[in-house]
């Protein structure tokens, strides 16, 4: 590192402008030197929230400085940059875990996209905790269906938690899944990630949004992930609202191998290279029509082997 360089953390990406947490807490505005690339990847961003950056500072207190080197990564997730295109854009990188917040409606989140958020976490090593938020507009029927849901990615060895910002359930538990630890929170639009921060951290005030009565789909308030220091220890970033996931990362004849459930019943295929497609002597088919796989879980899988996006949000 040369002697006029700093090092600090990148907490908040605008496309041009980056902010940059020094170790001593301050905060400086950089842009980019050059053109840098992310290693092993099609990115549309060079750098993200949760790089550890190297920066030379500017003449003075009101000249940006400039990024000039990044960090190795221990992990990072992303999201399709488009639906058309087949670059990808980094969410956030060095995360401990990755809060997935779902909500059976207003707006609803799927199985097939709970999945494809799995997956991608799952590639790059980056444990999910499923937050089941706004409890207190449940249904009936969707207290069943959560709690169903709970049951079945227990299962694959998923935490989950149910929440709500309304009457507190769950929060108390979530800031102890937090504390000292880098999270990245993730879901649709409207699931409500930022009003959970706010009620973690309420010196924050992220503004939040309402949902659209006639989509019943959030309205984006957050517009670019940023990443937050937290009182009680650890960073949380928050992101935009996430419509797709990428995966292309991941071979295709590898995508099975990060359904557990899958994995587990592989050495009892006729074939030892079998996709759990057409072929016959499929364990996992098998499995999947006496109800030992969930059918939602093979569908997200026929999904993601035939290239299918899921766009919801």
């Amino acid at each position: 590192m040369e002697e006029s360089t700093r090092s600090g953390l990148l907490i908040k990406s605008t496309g041009k402008w980056y902010l940059v947490r020094m170790e001593d807490g301050s905060i400086l505005r950089c842009g980019l030197a050059g053109k840098f690339r992310t290693q092993g990847l099609r990115s549309t961003n060079p750098v993200a929230v949760g790089d550890r950056v190297c920066i030379k500072p500017g003449r003075d207190n009101a000249t940006p400085g400039t990024i000039v080197a990044i960090g190795e990564r221990k992990n990072h997730i992303v999201r399709k940059a488009t639906r058309l295109s087949s670059s990808h854009h980094v969410i956030a990188s060095n995360i401990d875990q990755a809060l997935l917040v779902i909500t059976p409606s207003q707006p609803r989140t799927s199985t097939g996209f709970i999945d494809r958020f799995l997956i991608s976490a799952n590639a790059f090593d980056i444990p999910v905790i499923l937050i089941f938020n706004k409890s207190d507009i449940y249904t009936p029927d969707e207290t069943l269906f959560v709690q169903h849901l709970m049951r079945l990615y227990s299962q694959m060895g998923y935490s989950s938690l149910v929440t709500s910002t309304i009457n507190h359930t769950g929060l108390d538990e979530l800031k102890t899944l937090m504390t000292g630890k880098i999270s990245v929170m993730a879901g649709h639009s409207g699931a409500g990630k930022s009003a959970l921060i706010n009620a973690l951290e309420p010196s924050l005030k992220l503004q939040t949004g309402s949902i659209s009565q006639y989509h019943l789909k959030g309205k984006h308030t957050t517009t670019f992930a940023e990443m937050h220091p937290l009182s009680f220890g650890g960073f949380i970033t928050d992101t935009p609202g996430i419509k797709e996931f990428g995966i292309s990362s991941i071979e295709k004849n590898e995508i099975a191998s990060y359904f557990p459930e899958f994995f587990n019943l592989l050495q009892n295929c006729r074939f030892y290279n079998c996709q759990h497609l057409h072929e016959p002597g499929c364990a996992v088919k098998q499995a999947v029509e006496q109800g030992e796989i969930a059918e939602s879980r093979y569908m997200s899988y026929l999904s993601m082997m035939s290239g299918e996006e899921f766009d919801e949000d």
